[in-house]
């Protein structure tokens, strides 16, 4: 069976707000622009509202206005662009600095300011876009010391949720810094609820797991590098890093930032394979369509992984078809892959 319907592609408007200063487009730059933390440094303040479309996996667009964060811009969203800023937001990230002297809970004379425009950008959003998802942000967090970072996302955590509203049950907060893998894990979790019919893509992957006997199968979009999904063994759910996924997604870019240097072109670098042999499991991180790659972790030994690559080699065009389905051609799809 033959499926004639195209690629419907989903535009998805994500606002991206906070105090100027705040980070905003460092990390913008780091996750879609392929910059690295040491360079961002150098960016100017956003001037009004930047613009940047992104396609994510094909037929995902991300419609990504980064909005300048000094009170001039702020209160002319509120005000005289209000319907303009506001209107069919898919998801709202706001970004606090951890160390803003605005952000408090106005207790003993010190200023909230910083929250009391999170709860005006909130109040807002839930007038023109009461549907879309949030994400807080509390950002810089390699500026506070290991022992105290705990008890400084609690408080903060609490502070945020407090001034939210009806979306308080349904945000995410998460800690960050542009040094290491926590800004992975946070703008993964952000794109990860905005892509369609991930429930067939972890179809896909668990084939993929069963046939190469996988401890873990991981999907990366292939530009960011962000997680888009995952699965994994028994054996793969007692591996005690929580966080190796967002490490592999920061070691791999940086990885591939490095080729630029034996190249003579400025484009984002790609490769087509990677692989680690030892004694204890096989690795390969491998390109699967256009816009992926898999990462398949495996038993030892050279059939094994001779195996594993037939069987990468098998899934591409199993998963390129998964990619090509339209919104709303599962049934499809899924009498497609009986056939």
């Amino acid at each position: 069976m033959e499926t004639s319907k195209k690629v419907k592609q989903q535009k998805k408007k994500v606002l991206l707000m906070g105090k100027s200063g705040a980070g905003k487009s460092s990390m913008r730059s780091i996750i879609f622009s392929n910059h690295v933390a040491k360079d961002v440094r150098r960016l100017g303040a956003t001037i009004d509202v930047d613009k940047k479309r992104v396609k994510f996996l094909g037929n995902l667009l991300l419609d990504i206005w980064d909005c300048g964060g000094q009170d001039a811009f702020t209160e002319s969203y509120l005000t005289s662009q209000k319907s303009y800023v506001f209107g069919d937001v898919g998801v709202l990230i706001y970004v606090f600095d951890v160390e803003s002297s605005d952000f408090t809970d106005g207790a003993r004379g010190h200023s909230d300011r910083d929250l009391q425009t999170y709860g005006s950008i909130i109040a807002a959003l839930d007038e023109y876009s009461p549907n879309a998802r949030i994400f807080t942000l509390v950002h810089k967090m390699d500026l506070v010391a290991n022992e105290y970072r705990n008890e400084v996302i609690r408080s903060k955590t609490a502070a945020i949720t407090a001034r939210s509203g009806r979306f308080a049950r349904r945000i995410g907060t998460y800690a960050t810094s542009i040094w290491d893998e926590t800004l992975y894990r946070a703008w993964g979790s952000i794109v990860n609820s905005l892509i369609p019919n991930l429930d067939i893509v972890e179809e896909g992957l668990k084939d993929l797991q069963r046939v190469t006997e996988a401890e873990e199968v991981v999907l990366f979009e292939q530009n960011t590098f962000l997680t888009v999904t995952r699965v994994s063994s028994e054996i793969g759910d007692e591996n005690p890093r929580g966080d190796r996924y967002e490490r592999l997604s920061n070691i791999i870019k940086t990885f591939k930032n490095s080729l630029s240097g034996y190249t003579e072109s400025n484009s984002s670098h790609q490769f087509d394979s990677f692989t680690i042999k030892t004694g204890i499991f096989n690795l390969i991180i491998n390109r699967l369509t256009y816009n992926t790659y898999v990462l398949v972790v495996f038993p030892p030994g050279e059939a094994e992984l001779q195996c594993a690559r037939l069987n990468i080699l098998s899934a591409k065009d199993e998963f390129a078809r998964i990619e090509s389905v339209a919104e709303g051609a599962d049934d499809d799809f899924r009498n497609l892959r009986g056939k």
